[in-house]
């Protein structure tokens, strides 16, 4: 029987699934992220610890994966199960606290599947504690599987407990398996559903800010229209006339005043072009990266996207040069 692995990602039963934690942070602000274990959560051995560092990309993006002492084995379920006991101490409580009332979230990864899940939720009124915030203290890995591939993997987290410091709060993890007809390909299609996350696109603030922008280059059109408009009529007649179109230089008012200003040599010429060659190099690495987000997969890799900004940005290094 062969054996597969987290490369080939093919797996026979019984075979290690490795869980890797990867990063929390507010659910408000997905941009603002922490590693995994600045949290209090149960901590593998230093002397065992394995990290994974894909690349450039994941580094910009925040992602640092860290594997987690969550065993779990290829169509092997696993009853609930303690990790660790952890006492807490005033630190502890003030930095679940502070997770909870911001709303964090952390991210795992199980075969190059992300999920995620609230580090806890805000109660009321609870018999542990009376009120206050509360710690998830169970995590539920839910994993559909087709065949020797994995195709869905789901975290629940529950069991809320009440933070006191000198509390002994006990971690537990408990994993099922479940049979699935989707095939291997079709594993990603959920996370492109815009459903799956809640944070909807605000329309009607795009569509807000979109107007605004017309209305104000309506605007400035509009005033630049009025403002030239006797010069346009004087031009004319002069044309009409065969007059010189400079006319008398004591009519030179307004806007004509600054025609110097406007055409002089800037002072630092080098610094404006490498300006602009920059921007239009910013311009094409945009519309490259998109292009290939098109008509590619880059949703599937992690840090794939802000990996291909920067190859595409350093191959068009030529436009900026030549601009």
């Amino acid at each position: 029987l062969g054996m597969g692995d987290e490369r080939s990602q093919r797996y026979s039963e019984g075979e290690e699934v490795k869980v890797w934690v990867n990063k929390v942070g507010p659910f408000e602000n997905p941009q603002e992220t922490y590693p995994y274990y600045a949290m209090p959560f149960c901590k593998v051995d230093p002397g065992k610890m394995e990290r994974r560092w894909s690349g450039l990309g994941e580094a910009l993006e925040g992602n640092s994966l860290v594997q987690s002492d969550y065993a779990v084995q290829f169509r092997k379920d696993v009853a609930r199960t303690k990790v660790c006991t952890k006492k807490l101490d005033q630190g502890a409580v003030a930095i679940f606290s502070a997770a909870v009332t911001n709303n964090y979230w952390y991210n795992m990864v199980l075969d190059e599947l992300p999920m995620w899940a609230m580090v806890g939720e805000k109660s009321e009124h609870n018999a542990t504690s009376g009120g206050g915030p509360l710690v998830y203290t169970h995590k539920h890995f839910s994993i559909a599987y087709h065949g020797d591939r994995v195709i869905e993997v789901n975290i629940t987290s529950e069991e809320p407990v009440g933070l006191q410091e000198g509390v002994d709060l006990e971690f537990s993890y408990s994993v099922a398996w479940v049979p699935t007809t989707k095939h291997f390909a079709q594993r990603f299609i959920r996370y492109l559903d815009q459903d799956f996350f809640e944070h909807q696109i605000h329309w009607f603030s795009i569509f807000n800010s979109f107007m605004m922008v017309i209305f104000l280059v309506g605007l400035v059109a509009l005033i630049l229209l009025r403002t030239l408009k006797n010069d346009y009529q004087r031009y004319a007649r002069a044309l009409d006339d065969e007059d010189p179109v400079g006319g008398d230089p004591s009519d030179e008012t307004g806007w004509k005043q600054v025609q110097g200003d406007v055409f002089r040599f800037p002072p630092y010429f080098p610094f404006f072009c490498a300006l602009i060659g920059t921007g239009i190099q910013l311009i094409v690495m945009v519309y490259f990266t998109t292009l290939l987000s098109i008509i590619g997969t880059l949703y599937v890799g992690r840090g794939a996207v802000s990996s291909t900004a920067v190859i595409v940005f350093a191959l068009s290094s030529f436009v900026s040069g030549y601009t």
